[in-house]
Order: structure tokens, then C-alpha cells, then sequence
């Protein structure tokens, strides 16, 4: 029997058939089928939309070159074409592409396990926030631990003149003047950001489906508009810490070097300390559009992705378990 992608699993009992609803897929699906899912989604959500996310960089510039300076997402991306050439937004994707995988395999395998380990606890095996919430919570430090040198890398590539001459490059040169601990220096901020980020996003998700699909059938276009919003809204809330860990991923010189900060900036509190004496209060909202337009595509592109493959993937187990099965 074959589903078209927009079907549910929702059989009846005439069908003969041992499907269950999409909601009832919980139990059975497998870790292996969350990570590949996880993986799968978060190549796709880091891909799709990377040049925006290189423009959001650049952006979030406090002190940024005269010939970096931009008024939106459209102007940037087609300046930054016809100035540096065709491929520069998709400086660092290689590095992205190769952390998003791993961490986005553990993101979500983590997040179905506490999700439905605490809605046990807290509301007897139903939908509960406060479940998700933390459930994204604790998959958000796994992720992070994962994508946060990453991050640093992707960043300092996307960065206008980055002196780096590639992937490789940018490694051995933060690790020989920096130490292996300026991959790490933006991890507490990044989980102070992402912490919240995703219990929003979560939270936000889980309310929109129990709002657009209260049955949980596999239903794509609900999917792909409850993670939009999710993104959007989690996106503009964490904005100003998403500022302050570019800052410390960077360690943008000419904004450090007009505060006469020698070394580098570390910690959280410098960080914001220093984003609000450079620009005041409004410096934290810098590049806010470009990063709600890179978010809500996203996301919408991982949450669909991701509910596909674990429907796709666990829709062919069941089959091949009921044709094992003893007539």
C-alpha cells in the first residue's frame, strides 16, 4: 500500500491493515529514525538558507567597513555578489554542513526522549509545554556542544576581508594564536541564547500543531507554517544574544580596537558591556530582519523535513515488520 506524502497513517479498522495514527508513531519509532530524521533536517535547514545567514553575520557588525555596510537582506546579498563574487555567501557552508549533521541528530533523538520521558511524569503521556519546553532545553546543550566550533569558523569566514584563505586555514590559525578555547569562548552565551531560543521554539511548534492539526497526522502544510512561526518568533526574542555571541565568535578587531580592548573579549557580561557602549541599545537589534527571514524558512524546512523522513522511515518499518509477520 503506498501514501501520497500529505496522507496521515490514520487506518481503519476495515482496512485490515496494522497502521496507527501519526500520533501513535511515537512509541514506535526508532532512535536511529530520530537522528537520521534530526540529520537529514538540519543539513537541509543550514543549506537552504545560508547565504541570508552570511548576511545576518555581516550585519551584526558593530563597527563595520565602509564597503560593508548594508540596508537589508536584498541590497547585501547583490552587493555582495557583485563585489566578491558569486560564491562568497556560501563562504563556510563547508564547516556547517559538516557540524549540522552530528548535532542535529542528537538535537532532536534527545528531544523526543525527554519530551516524552517528562510528558509521562507531568501530564500522564499527553502534550505537555512545559515538557517541550525543557525537552528543548536539554537537546539544545547537546547540539550546541556539537555546532559551537562551528559556528565560530562559519562565522569568522563570512566575515568582510576575512583573512582566511579557507576551511582549513581558519582552523589552524585560531588554534595556533588563539588556543582550542576560542571555540568554545561564545558557548555559554550561545546556550544562554539557545536555551530559551528553542524552548520558545518548541513550545511555539507543539501549540501551533495542537491549534492547525490536533489529530497529529502527518500533515506537511501544517508543519512547515508552525515551524515558520516558531522560528520568527524565537528569532526576534534572542536577537540581542545573538549579537553578542557574533561578537565573541568573531572578535571583530576594529570595533575591540576602538575600545581599546587588547587580547580577546570573553564572557557574556563583556560582550553585552561592550555591544551597548559601541551602539547602545539599538546595537543589539542589529541585523534582526535578516535573521527572522533566515529563521522562518528554516525552520519550516527542518520541522517538514524532519516529520517526513520520521513518517517515511517509520511507515516502511511497519510494513516490513507486518510482511514478517506469520500468516
Amino acid at each position: 500500500m503506498e501514501l501520497s506524502p500529505g496522507a496521515s497513517l490514520d487506518m481503519s479498522p476495515e482496512d485490515g491493515e496494522d497502521y496507527e495514527d501519526y500520533e501513535s508513531l511515537g512509541q514506535h519509532v526508532s532512535v536511529t529514525t530520530h537522528m537520521t530524521a534530526g540529520a537529514v533536517a538540519g543539513v537541509l535547514e543550514h543549506t537552504v538558507m545560508y547565504p541570508v545567514d552570511s548576511v545576518k553575520t555581516r550585519m551584526q557588525s558593530l563597527q563595520p567597513d565602509p564597503n560593508a555596510q548594508y540596508r537589508g537582506v536584498y541590497q547585501a546579498l547583490k552587493r555582495i555578489i557583485q563585489t566578491e563574487g558569486l560564491f562568497r555567501p556560501l563562504r563556510g557552508l563547508n564547516i556547517t554542513m559538516l557540524g549540522a549533521g552530528p548535532a542535529h541528530a542528537l538535537y532532536f533523538a534527545c528531544y523526543e526522549r525527554v519530551k516524552r520521558s517528562l510528558s509521562d511524569v507531568i501530564q500522564s503521556g499527553g502534550n505537555s509545554h512545559l515538557a517541550n519546553g525543557l525537552a528543548g532545553s536539554v537537546a539544545t546543550v547537546l547540539h550546541d556542544a556539537i555546532m559551537n566550533p562551528a559556528e565560530v569558523v562559519k562565522q569568522r569566514m563570512q566575515m568582510y576581508n576575512s583573512p582566511y584563505r579557507g576551511l582549513l586555514d581558519c582552523l589552524q590559525t585560531v588554534t595556533r594564536t588563539e588556543g582550542l578555547g576560542a571555540f568554545y569562548r561564545s558557548y555559554s552565551t550561545q546556550l544562554t541564547m539557545n536555551i530559551p531560543f528553542q524552548a520558545v521554539h518548541f513550545i511555539t511548534y507543539e501549540l501551533m500543531q495542537e491549534q492547525l492539526n490536533p489529530h497529529r497526522h502527518y500533515h506537511p502544510g501544517s508543519h512547515i507554517v508552525s515551524g515558520a512561526a516558531a522560528g520568527a518568533i524565537s528569532a526576534a526574542i534572542t536577537t540581542p544574544l545573538d549579537v553578542c555571541k557574533t561578537l565573541l565568535n568573531t572578535q571583530e578587531n576594529v570595533a575591540l580596537n576602538s575600545m581599546n580592548i587588547s587580547g580577546h573579549l570573553s564572557g557574556m557580561a563583556n560582550a553585552f558591556r561592550t555591544v551597548y557602549r559601541l551602539g547602545g541599545l539599538a546595537a543589539f537589534f542589529k541585523g534582526a530582519q535578516a535573521r527572522v527571514i533566515y529563521q522562518m524558512p528554516s525552520t519550516a524546512i527542518a520541522w517538514s523535513v524532519y516529520e517526513f523522513f520520521k513518517y517515511f522511515l517509520t511507515k516502511q518499518r511497519i510494513e516490513q515488520e507486518a510482511r514478517q509477520r506469520p500468516m
